[in-house]
């Protein structure tokens, strides 16, 4: 894969360039020593070489191949976006984002990788950039080669890539606020391998949220996450006495229709880490949901 950029400051080295473009010394290692190329002006040189206002450079970045390991699953994806740097999908209910001990294949990280070798795509690493808990359906990114998931985690740090959610709560309802933020440090529970608690000695975690509508035993609010902790939404609901309708994990109520945690990513903000264009991507609630608020 071919990158370019005409050099619009005074002289520095090669490597400072580039790294201003984002590419990491681990990219340029790859680059180096795995069949990469670094040009100037057509000309191949090294990263310490000096270039000056005007010089076009072009990186060539060696084709990934595919993780042997990673079992490919014939099951359908729901494309939102896609470009040769990104890949949005629609996850549904019940699959997880990617392998683990309990579930080893079946997951949309496998359900990528078929659709990348079907495709005939040249890079086929599945790069994961944003997860969804099992049962939390929604928007989910995916980088289609190594350089653009570096630049997507360097959003993610900066907050400049904003997720957003929807979710269905009770309990306490009578006691959210039209907008607040929750600010709790959340930690693992200890009595569980999976389970997180809010625990003064875990790491920060700040979830926006809004109210959007509310009857008597139902609150739907809007959510923005500033961080990114396991379970966050749910842990920091269940926190505040608002649990997440169907998440039983968290002590949400499971008699009101919905049998997994009422959580959806309803939309992605990010600019290209390529076009610079700001993108946003949204996702219509699913039918679950859709009916509790019908109803």
């Amino acid at each position: 894969m071919k990158f370019s950029w005409q050099v619009d400051t005074p002289e520095m080295k090669l490597k400072s360039f580039l790294k201003e473009k984002g590419v990491s010394k681990k990219l340029l290692a790859k680059i180096k020593f795995q069949g990469g190329t670094l040009l100037v002006n057509g000309n191949v040189q090294n990263a310490l070489y000096e270039v000056s206002l005007g010089d076009e450079v072009v990186i060539i970045i060696p084709d990934e191949g595919e993780h042997e390991t990673l079992l490919p699953d014939n099951q359908p994806i729901d494309i939102v976006f896609e470009d040769e740097h990104l890949l949005v999908i629609n996850k549904p209910n019940g699959v997880a984002s990617i392998p683990a001990q309990y579930h080893p294949k079946e997951t949309m990280a496998n359900r990528v990788k078929h659709y990348y070798n079907e495709q005939g795509y040249v890079n086929r690493v599945v790069h994961v950039v944003t997860r969804l808990d099992r049962d939390t359906t929604g928007l989910m990114l995916f980088a289609k080669h190594g350089f653009a998931h570096a630049m997507l985690d360097k959003q993610l740090r900066s907050g400049t890539l904003k997720k957003y959610y929807t979710a269905l709560v009770a309990g306490q309802i009578d006691k959210l606020s039209e907008q607040a933020t929750i600010d709790l440090p959340i930690g693992r529970d200890m009595s569980s391998i999976i389970k997180r608690q809010v625990t003064s000695e875990g790491q920060s975690a700040v979830t926006d949220y809004w109210l959007e509508n509310k009857t008597k035993e139902v609150a739907q609010v809007g959510i923005q996450l500033h961080t990114g902790r396991t379970h966050q939404i749910r842990v920091h609901f269940s926190a505040i006495g608002c649990p997440l309708l169907g998440d039983s994990m968290y002590d949400g109520r499971m008699d009101l229709g919905v049998t997994r945690q009422a959580l959806h990513c309803t939309k992605l903000e990010m600019e290209h880490p390529f076009t610079k264009e700001k993108l946003v991507l949204k996702q219509p609630l699913p039918k679950d949901m859709k009916t509790i608020i019908t109803r």
